[in-house]
């Protein structure tokens, strides 16, 4: 078990004059990856409102929006921060814009990806003090796409093989203005991403099928089905909305699948991957709402889904947590919400449930499940104080729930050895350490 905090450049801090004490900034933790040798890549984001700011001539004063990425390396030891989203007072624009759904995947030669919705990807190097190269898609509200645009992905994961499992997105769905994402993607093994180099993605899954309002100029040329360019009809079938609708028998249902959302897959293999799939959200209670956590072969075949899950008990709805982890080198899913943490094998069977409910699993509900790393550990993140929790997870799956125990009665030891280092205020964590680059 092991406790990094999640930490702001001092020189940041400074340039802006930002008072922790003060009101009108926020802090929030989008995601965490790791790599084989232990190092930890953590994706943030700062920002500051204040309405006296727009009266001030001074930079420094005004409102900022960021993100940062910090490496640390395998002692935990903060060594490097990129800093984008906007130009940090007197310094040139970003290469990279502010995004509030983004996610990292640490390519097989150590570059950095970037990439948010609707399909913008971007390569930083692993020191993170360069932008290698872009792939951008514009924020999708319009009708059609920018002739500008050229993704890649709203989501990249990476298999034991080197596969790329993508995310991608697409205009002309249904009555749906604006790009949404809607195709599961998968490279072929060892396919390399860099510079002069976007691989083609073999399309495997359909969110949803209803295409009429797409045109010719919908498809993008690396996502493919077959021998074409995915678009209108040529694509993977059954949709996922009809199988799983078929599957869990809400054909026609009003609380059924239609109009779902999808969020970012993951791998539970080189060949198995996990789509989570969520019906309709509503405004009023979601309670009840069906939703799925697909297992999707290579072959776009729905295999089933992760089991054990009730609509209302294990309800991710509450609250809005949406993500699942997986472990392609143990093939082992993993799944976090305000109910209980969840583990499952590749066959689908649920192996571990810690309800939230009882007195050991109770600081849970405190915590996001943002990865799982090489290595086997789960990578949560307290939303209020700002610390990475790393929990190992044991080979047999059923003394999970005493691994976990004991991580989080040590997370408390750890936070106090913590605060005597870095004395955080309101839980932002400052640092001097690491070299600060704007890109």
């Amino acid at each position: 078990m092991t406790v990094l905090p999640i930490t702001v450049p001092a020189s940041l801090l400074n340039v802006h004059h930002l008072d922790p004490e003060a009101g009108g900034w926020g802090f929030r933790v989008d995601h965490a990856v790791a790599t084989a040798a232990g190092d930890t890549y953590m994706l943030t984001g700062l920002r500051r409102y204040r309405a006296r700011a727009a009266c001030s001539a001074d930079p420094a004063e005004q409102d900022f929006g960021y993100q940062l990425i910090t490496r640390h390396d395998s002692d935990g030891k903060p060594t490097a921060t990129a800093v984008f989203g906007q130009a940090v007072p007197g310094g040139g624009p970003s290469a990279i814009p502010e995004r509030d759904t983004t996610t990292l995947a640490v390519l097989p030669d150590g570059a950095v990806a970037v990439s948010s919705k609707p399909g913008s990807t971007h390569l930083l190097s692993p020191n993170l003090d360069e932008v290698l190269a872009s792939w951008p898609m514009s924020w999708g509200w319009q009708s059609e796409q920018d002739p500008g645009d050229d993704p890649f992905a709203a989501s990249i994961a990476v298999t034991p093989a080197g596969r790329l499992l993508c995310m991608t997105s697409e205009y002309g769905l249904s009555n749906w203005a604006g790009a949404h994402p809607n195709i599961v993607a998968v490279s072929e093994p060892g396919t390399k991403l860099g510079p002069g180099r976007k691989p083609v993605l073999r399309a495997i899954a359909t969110l949803d099928a209803r295409t009429d309002c797409q045109s010719d100029a919908d498809s993008y040329a690396h996502v493919r089905y077959g021998d074409e360019p995915v678009g209108r009809g040529n694509r993977p079938s059954p949709s996922l909305t009809e199988a799983l609708s078929e599957l869990t028998g809400t054909s026609g249902s009003l609380y059924g699948y239609l109009d779902s959302t999808m969020t970012r897959p993951a791998a539970l293999g080189d060949d198995l991957f996990v789509v989570p799939v969520f019906g309709k959200t509503y405004r009023s209670t979601n309670l009840g709402q069906e939703f799925s956590f697909a297992l999707v072969d290579d072959r776009g075949m729905l295999q089933g889904r992760l089991g054990g899950l009730h609509l209302r008990a294990d309800s991710p709805f509450t609250g809005f947590d949406f993500t699942v982890v997986a472990d392609p080198y143990r093939a082992r899913a993993f799944h976090l919400n305000r109910y209980g943490l969840y583990a499952w094998s590749a066959d689908g069977a649920l192996r571990a449930r810690m309800p939230t409910a009882e007195k050991p699993f109770k600081p849970l509900v405190h915590f996001a499940l943002l990865e799982c790393t090489p290595a086997g550990e789960l990578l949560l993140a307290h939303r209020k104080q700002h610390l990475l929790l790393r929990v190992p997870v044991p080979q047999d799956l059923d003394a999970l729930a005493v691994a976990v125990e004991a991580a989080l009665k040590g997370y408390r030891r750890e936070r106090t050895a913590l605060k005597k280092q870095y004395a955080p205020v309101n839980w932002l964590w400052p640092d001097s350490a690491a070299t600060v680059t704007p890109v």
